[in-house]
């Protein structure tokens, strides 16, 4: 069957819906479209609306050469954006990302801000006012919108990069922290008017004032009012809710705990910036505040901090507004959720979590009453949105047959897909659930992908990153059925440490990742090449972030595969540990005799099969020095006198953990085919041709 999945560029080329918001009266959806640039280097993003029923048809309503994301509507069914595109207001140039609203009554979309930084995200918009809440970036010396400006136009003038760290981290993920600091601001939407040319304070009277004055902030838009002042990094926020009168802010912010931190529950009074806090306590994160229709309740998710003795458990609790009465709810519901909301009427939480290689949508009663599952399909829920005229869901929904698409969840559980503007491809693959038990006794499942092929098909193992993570929906970047559409079988497992199966699945691998999960990876791949479907002779193993580090523990500890493919991978925990983006949560998560007793570098000279290692230098989250230390002993270990070795170094200068530029995925890919194909399935090496 002839797929887009058998050519990378027709792969590249596919449309993806990335979001969806859920307009106040239930009836449109409105999703964010990438799609491949011209020239194949990136993607343009647009904001489509589909009816919420179900019903036939798709409008596009933003074009732009920069794009839109991040959709959310107001309280009057206007709808706004982050975007770059030009402002024709604005200073000629400026390429920041401004909030941009989109009138429901018809006409063009204007710029609501005009920050120097420009704007974060939007995060939180009051249901029943014209409040919202915006993530910006201010320069700590800046006490005014306007200085920040002036700050950063001459650190632009004089071409200065440096950056003055008074506090701990430094970087996140893929980019550095600073110069500016994350602040939460407060915008209200009843002060922006439109004019007729400019007004005076944008041009005469910034003629008139000093030379070296800041440029007053335009007044035909709202004033940003700074809920966070001199934030430090506080305002890197784990949830940010807004009451539905747009009068009080639920934020968890970030505490310093020495080098360490934690989040804390605080309110902030919008009109006078006053902060109350309503739940913090040493060694415990509150996060993903939701607050209910009626402002009278606050949900949220309490974590006691992991040791290297277990992981904890994530609790949902519910109080009033102001923090009184607490109360857990479902204390025995073992599972962790990845998204809240309240139900239409307020009597319950809307909860998404990992379950069972799935990420089904639960309903979960305040009275005390056990959860309901609403959905029970092979599919992971996200973006979900509470129709409160209806009671209904409307959400994205995605598996590893079918990338994510907007559906509508009646009540009762039924499901109806929308008519989005994005076709679901046709893949190659069948999809069947597997499982095997472990020497402990514990069930071990996992995805089995299958090509349509009458002969035995080789095995990839593919190894989830995290590790705490379910391999239980689409990925774009690490997706199997190019695999399968290359004759591959794809045996996608949760082991130990995988969400979604209790917490003491989870704990199995505490504090040891080298033990059950490697013992776990082996058992079920033991049970899946006795399928006959399956060539046990021709095999490969292959992991990204967690996974690599797996990856390279199954090199130092069997010969079993043909070839190991290690991404952004672990492999000195010792060294690991300090240089990660934050070190101290990893580094308390295990003992200094399990960070040592675990370290696959241990074993670099018991390594027998060829390994393909890739890394990018922009990589905060694993640095560099893993992959350029593991590349080091894999030659020390192996070379011959003529410098050559089996393995092989995919180097990517400007890439970070995940490897995003399309064509860098394009040559991502193909080198990994062309090694699997030497190794597993006999074929002479192919140099990719943009290696040179």
């Amino acid at each position: 069957m002839a797929t887009p999945f058998a050519s990378l560029p027709d792969y590249l080329a596919i449309p993806r819906i990335e979001g969806l918001a859920l307009s106040p009266d239930g009836t449109r959806a409105v999703l964010t479209v990438a799609t491949l640039k011209k020239d194949a280097t990136g993607f343009d993003r647009s904001l489509w609306a589909v009816a919420a029923d179900g019903s036939e048809g798709a409008t596009r309503l933003t074009r732009s050469a920069k794009g839109e994301s991040a959709p959310a509507f107001t309280a009057d069914g206007d709808v706004l954006f982050v975007s770059a595109r030009p402002d024709s207001d604005a200073d000629e140039g400026d390429e920041s990302g401004q909030l941009w609203i989109l009138p429901a009554a018809g006409g063009d979309a204007r710029a609501v801000t005009r920050l120097a930084g420009g704007v974060g995200a939007i995060a939180a918009v009051a249901e029943a006012s014209t409040r919202l809440v915006i993530a910006a970036d201010l320069l700590p010396s800046a006490s005014t919108v306007e200085e920040d400006g002036k700050l950063r136009a001459a650190r632009k003038k004089k071409k200065v990069s440096a950056i003055l760290h008074e506090s701990y981290p430094v970087r996140y993920w893929d980019h550095d922290l600073g110069p500016a600091e994350p602040h939460l601001l407060a915008l209200d939407l009843a002060g922006l008017r439109d004019t007729v040319g400019a007004v005076r304070d944008e041009s005469a009277a910034a003629e008139e004032s000093e030379k070296d004055a800041p440029t007053p902030y335009p007044a035909s838009l709202p004033r940003p009012s700074d809920l966070t002042p001199q934030p430090g990094r506080s305002a890197d926020a784990a949830g940010i809710a807004i009451s539905p009168d747009g009068s009080t802010v639920v934020a968890a912010l970030r505490v310093p705990a020495g080098m360490d931190a934690r989040y804390r529950l605080v309110a902030i009074d919008v009109a006078s910036g006053a902060h109350t806090i309503l739940f913090d306590e040493p060694r415990v994160d509150f996060e993903a505040p939701v607050i209910s229709h009626d402002g009278a309740r606050l949900a949220y998710v309490r974590t006691v901090k992991g040791t290297p003795a277990g992981p904890t458990q994530q609790e949902l609790w519910v109080s009033a507004l102001d923090g009184s009465e607490p109360r857990r709810i479902a204390p025995d519901w073992d599972r962790w959720p990845s998204s809240l909301s309240f139900d239409a009427h307020d009597d319950a939480l809307i909860v998404a979590a990992d379950q069972d290689g799935r990420g089904p949508i639960f309903r979960i009663p305040l009275d005390g009453g056990s959860p309901v599952q609403v959905t029970s399909d092979d599919f992971t829920y996200t973006d979900v949105r509470v129709d409160r005229a209806t009671g209904d869901l409307v959400a994205l929904r995605s598996s590893w047959m079918a990338p994510p698409h907007p559906v509508r969840i009646a009540r009762g559980g039924a499901i109806t897909p929308l008519a989005a503007p994005v076709a679901l491809p046709e893949v190659p693959a069948t999809m069947v659930d597997v499982e095997t038990t472990a020497a402990d006794g514990a069930r071990v499942r996992g995805w089995l992908l299958l090509p349509e092929t009458d002969a035995p098909a080789p095995l990839l193992l593919w190894i989830h990153g995290g590790p705490l993570n379910s391999w239980n929906a689409w990925s774009w970047r690490w997706n199997p059925q190019l695999a399968v559409a290359r004759g591959y079988a794809v045996l996608l497992p949760d082991p130990a440490l995988s969400t979604g199966y209790g917490l003491d699945f989870i704990a199995r691998g505490w504090n040891a990742w080298g033990a059950a999960p490697y013992t776990d990876l082996m058992a079920i791949t033991d049970a899946v090449v006795a399928r006959p479907e399956i060539d046990e002779t021709r095999t490969a193993a292959m992991g990204g972030s967690f996974g690599g580090y797996m990856a390279n523990w199954v090199a130092g500890h069997t010969d079993r595969f043909d070839a190991i493919v290690t991404h952004a991978s672990l492999w000195a925990l010792d060294q690991f540990g300090p240089t990660t983006d934050f070190s101290p949560y990893w580094q308390s998560i295990f003992t200094p005799e399990a960070m040592i007793e675990h370290s696959p570098h241990r074993f670099v000279a018991d390594i027998r099969t060829p390994m393909l290692v890739i890394h990018g230098d922009r990589d905060y989250r694993v640095p560099i020095g893993e992959g350029l230390r593991l590349w080091s002993e894999l030659n020390a270990q192996f070379a011959s006198s003529d410098g050559t070795v089996p393995h092989r170094y995919l180097y990517f200068p400007d890439e970070n953990h995940w490897v995003l530029k399309p064509q860098h995925a394009v040559v991502w890919y193909e080198t990994i085919f062309a090694f699997l194909a030497q190794h597993v399935l006999g074929e002479a090496w192919k140099r990719p041709d943009d290696l040179g």
